[in-house]
């Protein structure tokens, strides 16, 4: 083990007793991904409750920004665990719970940035669809295993698609319906693409058929040409508010995520939204438990309202 690793895991383990004096032991403390949890479902939450609790949700704008909370809770960390004897040690406030795209989830575990949810107390865990339970199975380097620990609590999950306006589709006298129209000179600079690489990547992929999650990409042949050529295409990246471009006519096309695109599809006939028949990424928020985390019994019970039937 490298002594940066062995410091940290150190750290874990000498500093949770420091929180947990800092932090109130019914306190539940989470920093989640904007607009992914509804205030009823906060509120119904507080009501099933039997003790009164503080509860403390603390929204994000995206992905990135949770994850490099959690690399800096770690850096945090580290620097206090090294200080001597005669330093006075800093509070440092970690959340409970915070939101993770599975995407990052291998690198969380493999940077010890996360630990393994206490299985005994996920009372739900067996009504998680099988393919939600292999995603979070896994081992100390964050590989998928069947025999290894649940890291991770899915809580909500998705598609990419393709949104599109319906009225300047009509001028060209064709519709979206796959990635590949996204390389059509017609859409040069008409169109935006989620400022996420895996995401860019993948529907290049699938454009030249292959997987999604090909992951010897050195070996797909024409795969940097054809990404140069996007690139060439593109307007502009972003992950949120791409939306808004669209509405408003600045984009024609936009490539998004279906919990972003569907409910702005259900009131709005100008624009339209189809899953490209080559195939798409299918992807999940997941909540996870910092390394270092106060411990509290509110983290299970949330994770397992969260999986109830009737809020899933």
């Amino acid at each position: 083990m490298k002594r940066r690793n062995f410091l940290i895991g150190a750290t874990a383990i000498t500093l949770a007793e420091f929180l947990a004096g800092c932090e109130g032991q019914g306190d539940l403390n989470i920093q989640l991904l904007k607009n992914t949890i509804p205030a009823q479902m906060v509120s119904r939450f507080k009501r099933e409750l039997t003790s009164q609790y503080k509860l403390n949700f603390n929204p994000q704008e995206n992905l990135t920004e949770l994850f490099s909370l959690l690399q800096s809770w770690q850096r945090k960390l580290l620097l206090e665990e090294q200080k001597s004897s005669t330093e006075q040690r800093k509070k440092i406030n970690i959340a409970n719970l915070v939101t993770l795209g599975d995407y990052w989830l291998a690198i969380a575990i493999k940077q010890e940035l996360i630990q393994p949810l206490n299985s005994e107390s996920l009372q739900n865990w067996n009504k998680l669809p099988e393919k939600w339970q292999k995603l979070v199975k896994r081992n100390n380097q964050g590989y998928a295993d069947p025999e290894g620990k649940i890291w991770a609590a899915p809580y909500q999950w998705g598609t990419t698609l393709i949104a599109y306006r319906v009225d300047k589709f009509q001028t060209l006298g064709w519709q979206p319906t796959d990635w590949s129209d996204l390389w059509r000179e017609e859409l040069r600079h008409r169109f935006s693409l989620l400022d996420q690489p895996r995401e860019v990547i993948g529907l290049t992929l699938k454009k030249l058929g292959n997987s999604y999650n090909t992951k010897n990409l050195s070996k797909v042949e024409n795969l940097k040409s054809e990404l140069v050529k996007l690139n060439q295409q593109v307007k502009y990246y972003a992950s949120d508010n791409y939306l808004q471009s669209l509405i408003i006519g600045d984009t024609w096309l936009a490539v998004g995520w279906s919990n972003d695109i569907l409910p702005l599809i259900k009131n709005r006939k100008d624009i339209a939204a189809v899953i490209p028949k080559s195939g798409t990424a299918l992807w999940s928020n997941l909540w996870v438990k910092p390394a270092a985390t106060a411990e509290t019994s509110l983290t299970e019970k949330w994770i397992d309202f969260c999986w109830e039937p009737q809020i899933a």
